[in-house]
């Protein structure tokens, strides 16, 4: 672990491989698991303000489950998501031809009808932060599903950071990401 700023963060996001391969895992990641995507409070006055755009480039599912739960939800813990359809899919989930998961909301800012890409926490995937009062913690979250991802990156030899680098400077800011730069430079070494 190391600290920039008001980040403790993992050498793992240096040191371990990644980069998605949607073509292996057909977009696992937002229709497994038990939980919608993490949310910042900022985001879901923006997911209430883009709704009316992104609703055209939704599934009928999704668009059930958004109006039945709201374009976010608080979990018991206190927590901001993304609903769920049924427990599983996120509401915002497209599948194109070949059966990949795909972000309606991405798909939306793709064709230029938002100007905000998607939740920070799925374009920083598989970093995880969590926010702490003092400061936030920047973890490399390891899930099987993304095992392929992880042998993609090994064999390109493209590190977590700079995978996911346009979200982490998104995140964090341009200085934070040089530092994180040199950080590796100095880990590589």
């Amino acid at each position: 672990m190391f600290q920039i700023g008001k980040t403790i963060v993992s050498e793992d996001i240096i040191q371990k491989d990644f980069v998605c391969n949607l073509a292996a895992c057909k977009g696992a990641c937002c229709i497994d698991g038990d939980a919608g995507a993490p949310l910042d409070a900022e985001e879901t006055k923006i997911l209430q303000d883009i709704y009316p755009n992104v609703k055209p480039f939704l599934r009928k599912e999704g668009i059930a489950a958004i109006e039945a739960q709201g374009t976010f939800i608080t979990t018991e813990d206190g927590e901001l998501e993304t609903p769920l359809i049924n427990g599983a899919d996120c509401a915002y989930v497209t599948f194109d031809n070949r059966g990949t998961a795909l972000c309606g909301i991405e798909e939306a800012y793709n064709q230029g009808e938002i100007d905000w890409k998607k939740p920070v926490s799925c374009h920083l995937y598989p970093v995880r932060v969590q926010d702490y009062s003092e400061f936030a913690a920047v973890n490399y979250h390891h899930w099987h599903i993304c095992d392929d991802a992880c042998t993609l990156g090994k064999e390109l030899q493209v590190p977590v950071y700079k995978f996911v680098k346009q979200a982490l400077i998104r995140k964090f800011g341009e200085d934070w990401y040089g530092e994180l730069e040199e950080t590796a430079q100095k880990l590589n070494k």
